[in-house]
């Protein structure tokens, strides 16, 4: 339909009769006497059924915050007791450790001194076996006198043994090892008349070994040990008196020794 002005003029679309065209509203608008309505933004309605899902939306992540703030101090908790047993066992590991040690170290002086005893034992032992396997046995303590040089004093020196010497006189002494045949013949020179006994015991065929004018012997004597054939004759120029000491030990000898060898 075509508008037309009480004029009968065709209006062009958009005029009105009495109105301003949109130059003229332009203008208008230009020279500040025209501001355009306003338009307002309808107004949204939130649904009720989605009203409802938030607050089941905030309900639900409530919950799960609750629920890992429990979670998550629940864990806290059974770590703490995780490690506060785990730091009591290491404390009661160390204690007994501390405790082991110290064990450790008394057994080791215990054994230190047991190895010490031991070894005393042993040698003890060694001792006392070379002692039974050569026992040492006096055979001659007791002291005697020789009141002039007419008397002698004699002892056998037995098979087998190592004769141990040892003698101590209140003034000079003559002392001789001599063989059975030696000692015959120093008896015999006295019988004989040759000689006083202190002369003839000392002066024979046969005699091993002699101290003369001494006042202490101190002499270990082997040859006897694979022998019997040897004698210990004791005189002196005038009175005196001897202290013997004398013993032997078991030693016996693989084979003949001394005068036994021919």
């Amino acid at each position: 339909m075509t508008n037309r002005d009480p004029d009968g003029a065709i209006m062009a679309p958009g005029q009105m009769a009495g109105g301003t065209t949109h130059t003229d509203q332009d203008e208008l608008e230009a020279a500040g006497l025209y501001s355009p309505p306003l338009r307002r933004t309808p107004v949204r309605q939130t649904p009720a059924w989605a009203a409802m899902l938030q607050s089941h939306e905030r309900r639900w992540w409530a919950t799960a915050l609750v629920a890992t703030l429990v979670v998550g101090a629940t864990a806290t908790g059974l770590l703490y007791a995780d490690d506060y047993n785990k730091q009591a066992t290491i404390r009661s590991l160390q204690t007994a450790n501390e405790s082991l040690t110290g064990r450790n170290l008394i057994l080791n002086d215990q054994l230190k001194t047991t190895q010490t005893n031991l070894t005393a034992t042993l040698g003890e032992l060694a001792t006392t076996r070379a002692q039974l396997d050569h026992p040492t046995l006096v055979t001659w303590s007791k002291a005697q006198t020789i009141p002039d040089n007419t008397t002698y004093l004699a002892s056998g020196i037995p098979d087998s043994f190592t004769l141990h010497l040892q003698l101590a006189s209140s003034g000079p002494m003559d002392v001789s090892i001599v063989t059975i045949e030696a000692f015959a013949a120093g008896v015999d020179c006295v019988h004989n008349g040759v000689a006083v006994t202190d002369y003839c015991m000392h002066r024979q065929q046969g005699i091993e070994i002699s101290w003369l004018g001494k006042t202490s012997i101190n002499y270990d004597f082997h040859k006897a040990e694979g022998c019997a054939d040897y004698i210990v004759v004791v005189t002196a120029p005038a009175a005196v008196t001897i202290t013997p000491n004398v013993s032997i030990t078991y030693s016996p000898a693989t084979g003949p020794t001394g005068a036994c060898v021919h």
